[in-house]
């Protein structure tokens, strides 16, 4: 590796956070479930030193995958999405039910590992893009000088019909012409005017069937690419709209591809995370049937998981220190019913807690973005000011949780339901209201949602 490429390499590595940090970040976010929230701290801290220690080692500590069981609803994808946005590294959420064993219709496993490596190269090109941004607001601006005024051309036409060199003066004209516009772009005073730009467009083959892309060889599928002719689309649009497609445009030519790709390779490798929903629904009940494809899904992730090679079109990815954190509700099986090979591969297992009632009011108010504090702002913009008392609060907790016991338990996401149908009133005639403040209380808690609480048939239809 060369060392220019460590270097980027170690410009984009994550933050190295503490197991504690780690943990008192997500708090902010998500209410309860400690065990879980310390496994993965402890995993992404594992990462960090991994990386610190010597190449002869290195290479065989793997990362200590993470089973998470628990019911829907109880935090188990919002630890894992903060935990990426946490760490700046690339991340991918996956279901497993959308995969199928290859030769059966649906979705390729190596398919994600694939993924996950166009987020890491859409990670490392936003952060060389700031290295680049100087540049390419400079180019951009002379980019759009050129649409506002273009230059004159060489020669003119005479009256006699023969063509002459132009005057030496319109190049000054043509000079001066260009510095007044340039300050007028500069002060802003040209976002509105319209300029005709050029686009490039990459056209999608279509195959015969109806099939896509990613079911095809990655060989062939670059060679598709290549063949199928961008399309050049010229679009007329205000200059606000224009400088965005330009700066892209210019930060794309700036950029080493090679080098993108492969810093995106590398990041991937030592610092993905891959997390795999519902894998419990890949567990065979019988022998037959569509169960013969959830079982080859299995098969087919374990080599992911154990460590494997995946071809992509942009180089090899190996994921042998990928991080993987799966998650399942387990309500008709058990982890013990996955395949024995594939349990080995995720030595931590975490079981996170249902949600109590006092769990419910912790989540309505305490995390950094609740719902009660989103509620309220979209209300603000109406200039309604939403104010809560505390029994409302413990009604509304209250509340979702007897509906979770008498119908479907769908863990926090109930009080999203809850909430919506508390406030539809307010929300559709706030516009009407604005300078006013309301405030629910429990009287209004109570005559909203009695019909809720009193009837089980009807609390079913609150999703």
């Amino acid at each position: 590796m060369s060392q220019e490429l460590t270097q980027t390499i170690d410009q984009l590595a994550p933050p190295a956070l503490t197991p504690q940090e780690i943990v008192d970040a997500l708090n902010r976010y998500i209410v309860g479930q400690d065990a879980a929230k310390r496994a993965v701290a402890i995993a992404v801290r594992n990462r960090w030193r991994r990386q610190q220690l010597p190449e002869a080692i290195r290479a065989d500590v793997s990362p200590k995958n993470i089973l998470m069981i628990g019911s829907t609803g109880v935090g188990k994808t919002e630890i894992a999405r903060r935990l990426a946005k946490l760490t700046g590294a690339p991340f991918l959420k996956v279901e497993a039910t959308k995969y199928t064993e290859v030769g059966y219709y649906g979705r390729d496993v190596e398919s994600m590992v694939r993924e996950l490596l166009e987020n890491s190269i859409a990670l490392v090109r936003g952060k060389l893009r700031d290295q680049v941004r100087e540049q390419a607001e400079a180019r951009t601006r002379d980019r759009l000088l050129d649409l506002l005024c273009p230059r004159p051309p060489i020669y003119s036409v005479t009256t006699s019909g023969t063509n002459s060199l132009e005057p030496e003066g319109a190049e000054n004209s043509y000079q001066r012409t260009r510095q007044k516009m340039g300050a007028l772009l500069d002060q802003g005073a040209l976002e509105d005017r319209k300029v005709e730009l050029t686009i490039e467009q990459k056209a999608t083959p279509v195959l015969f069937g109806g099939g896509n892309l990613e079911n095809l060889d990655v060989d062939f599928q670059s060679m598709l690419e290549r063949i199928v002719p961008k399309n050049r689309v010229v679009r007329e649009m205000d200059v606000k709209s224009a400088r965005r497609i330009v700066f892209d445009q210019e930060c794309d030519t700036l950029l080493d591809e090679d080098k993108v790709n492969q810093a995106a390779i590398e990041l991937a490798e030592n610092m993905g995370i891959i997390f795999v929903d519902e894998i419990d629904k890949v567990i065979a009940s019988e022998g037959k049937g569509a169960d013969v494809s959830r079982q080859g899904v299995q098969r087919d992730l374990l080599p992911i998981v154990e460590g494997t090679t995946v071809n992509t079109k942009h180089g090899q990815v190996k994921t042998d220190h990928i991080l993987f954190i799966a998650a399942g509700a387990f309500h008709n099986h058990l982890p013990s019913d996955l395949m024995p090979e594939l349990q080995g591969r995720f030595p931590i297992r975490v079981e996170l807690n249902d949600l109590t009632v006092e769990d419910f009011v912790r989540i309505l108010q305490e995390p950094e973005h609740s719902l009660v504090k989103q509620y309220s702002a979209l209300l603000q913009t109406e200039n309604v000011s939403l104010k809560f008392t505390d029994e409302a609060i413990v009604e509304i907790a209250r509340v979702a949780f007897h509906v979770n016991q008498t119908s479907q338990n769908i863990g926090a996401r109930r009080l999203y339901t809850i909430l919506e149908h508390l406030l539809e009133d307010l929300s559709f005639s706030a516009p009407q209201l604005a300078g006013t403040t309301f405030e629910v209380t429990l009287d209004y808690v109570h005559g909203k949602l009695a019909s809720v609480v009193e009837s089980e048939d009807l609390s079913r239809f609150i999703l």
